[in-house]
């Protein structure tokens, strides 16, 4: 049978949840399992309940599962909050003494911490508890940590050592006969152990970002810590704004000056951001925008996940102008279309925005490594012979395309004008109802070029299903595991997702729906935000949508569930 663990770690903010969770997930995967990690956290630095849930096999995964076989609660008052999604068999190990429990074994993480040298070590007590519980060695856990705490020197690494050793022995000596399962060293396997959040960082580095500017705001927050961690190494300017204001303008100034160049941010602060986001447009200067979702109104649910922002990176600004939507569903695909989208903006001197989630931010997933080789960065700088000289070169030539040849200050003798205010094709300002209406054409003639760049949706499974199941970004994994699911069940299914939303790609969506007897959009919003889209762009009936808007992702079953009830 194959191989499917899944592993809670449980505690308040500030007992290491993060980091022994971390720590295991990368034992697993040098250890030769396939990893997929999810968080979920309070909106507090101390205190809460939070966990780190693991998922181990033995095959490729790309989903949480809300039930889990080994909890490890380090809040002993906490167990009982997640012992609901204890699968039958499993095992909860806590400091709370429950006799009248079989599935919880008490270990006592505390006291075993103050032998190791201090209460801070029981998180990694815990690490070494649950590799017992699961039959595997402490060899990798062991060197991670002298990886992990080298820079703090001998003592606490050898401290951290024993506090493994002592979980993982006190559990063989007291608790060996509930051993869940035996997990042995696999081969190793050459995939990336990868989050999301790492992935549209990496992204930027490899398309040569040159100016990133945000303010902090979850679930964004990762990209510019990663950003600001390699900024000497690739010669990156990463600078905290003082607003979400100022971080865009500064990313526009950058650009305008021929810097590549990223801001990104939540919902909230994407909302200070629409003024200039419409000054990108006007002035027709490139920008990479990254929007993390995360549910709203207002700061609404800062530390969950929802996808209730489509509409609002569709339609933000005042006035037209064309942009792009990307929204990837896994590292893999935050990787390839943040890199996309750099070079799409500068191709047609425009706003690319990558929408994202918490859940994609913070999952961590085996995925196979990133292929560097065909990427290429294309700037579309004009040459010097397309500027010419002095007050000669016109920023905003007409062309069939809509986009003109693109020169920075500095390049030739060239001057170049720009304006915030409608212009003529020199940068100047006019007021002529001539002049304005070519202008806007002229923009808007740009989309004809990028319909041409769509990212084709990926379709999976059934060419004429029963039930066709439709997602964009994070829903990817999940869809795709309940997908096969519903095929096992003798249900003919398949599943279609979107990563591209603007342009949208209502051709090819519209052909697969007219194969299917039932479609189903499954996104994490309550109005459909996906499903109207679709409504409105293939002119065809939908049969309906799943939904989950708590903050929470979806799990397979939950979707298979839904699905079940509705038809």
């Amino acid at each position: 049978m194959p191989l499917d663990l899944n592993l809670r770690l449980s505690g308040e903010a500030g007992q290491g949840i993060d980091t022994t969770g971390s720590l295991l997930s990368k034992v697993f995967h040098r250890d030769g399992y396939h990893v997929f990690t999810h968080q979920d956290y309070m909106s507090r630095i101390r205190g809460g309940h939070n966990y780190f849930q693991i998922r181990v096999a033995d095959r490729p995964v790309e989903a949480l599962e809300e039930q889990v076989d080994l909890l490890v609660a380090l809040q002993p008052r906490d167990w009982q909050e997640d012992r609901a999604d204890l699968r039958e068999g499993g095992r909860v190990l806590t400091e709370a003494e429950v006799p009248e429990d079989p599935a919880v074994l008490t270990v006592p993480f505390t006291a075993l911490a103050e032998q190791a040298g201090g209460r801070l070590y029981a998180n990694t007590v815990a690490a070494g508890a649950a590799l017992a519980l699961v039959g595997h060695p402490l060899d990798t856990l062991e060197a991670l940590l002298e990886e992990q705490f080298a820079r703090k020197g001998a003592a606490v690494v050898e401290q951290n050592r024993l506090a493994t050793r002592l979980g993982h022995d006190f559990v063989l000596q007291h608790h060996a006969e509930a051993k869940l399962v035996d997990l042995p060293l696999l081969p190793p396997h050459d995939k990336l152990l990868i989050g999301g959040i790492e992935a549209l960082a990496l992204a930027a580095l490899a398309a040569g970002v040159q100016v990133y500017s945000a303010y902090p705001m979850t679930p964004s927050t990762g990209i510019l810590n990663y950003l600001a961690g390699h900024a000497a190494e690739f010669g990156v300017v990463v600078q905290q704004a003082e607003d979400e204001i100022a971080a865009i303008n500064l990313a526009l100034g950058a650009s305008y000056a021929g810097a590549r160049s990223m801001v990104a941010t939540s919902g909230g602060g994407f909302a200070l951001m629409v003024e200039s986001l419409s000054l990108a447009g006007i002035t027709e200067t490139p920008l990479v925008l990254g929007l993390g979702q995360r549910p709203g109104p207002a700061t609404g649910l800062p530390t969950r996940t929802e996808q209730g922002e489509l509409w609002f990176a569709l339609h933000a600004g005042h006035g037209e102008f064309p942009r792009f939507v990307f929204a990837p569903g896994n590292p893999t695909e935050a990787f390839e279309l943040t890199f996309r989208a750099f070079n799409l903006a500068d191709k047609y001197q425009t706003p690319a925005v990558v929408l994202f989630d918490q859940y994609l931010a913070d999952m961590l997933m085996t995925v196979p490594r990133f292929d560097f080789g065909p990427l290429s960065l294309d700037r579309h700088l004009a040459t010097v012979e397309e500027i010419g000289r002095g007050y000669a070169y016109a920023r905003y030539a007409e062309t069939p395309s809509g986009v003109s040849p693109r020169a920075v200050p500095g390049t030739a003798e060239a001057v170049v004008e720009v304006d915030s205010d409608e212009h003529d094709a020199h940068g100047h300002i006019i007021e002529d109802a001539a002049t304005r209406k070519a202008m806007v054409e002229k923009r808007l003639r740009k989309e004809q070029g990028m319909r041409r760049e769509i990212v084709p949706p990926l379709l999976e499974g059934d060419p004429e299903p029963e039930v066709l199941l439709i997602g964009w970004g994070s829903t990817r994994g999940v869809i795709a595991e309940a997908l096969q699911v519903l095929r096992e069940q003798d249900v003919q299914a398949a599943r279609l997702h979107c990563s591209q939303l603007w342009p949208f790609p209502a051709q090819e969506v519209a052909e697969v729906l007219r194969s299917a007897q039932r479609s189903f959009v499954v996104e994490n919003n309550a109005t459909g935000q996906l499903e109207r889209l679709i409504a409105r762009e293939t002119r065809l009936p939908l049969t309906g949508g799943v939904h989950r808007y708590d903050g929470r992702p979806f799990s397979p079953a939950g979707i298979v569930e839904e699905i079940r009830k509705q038809i």
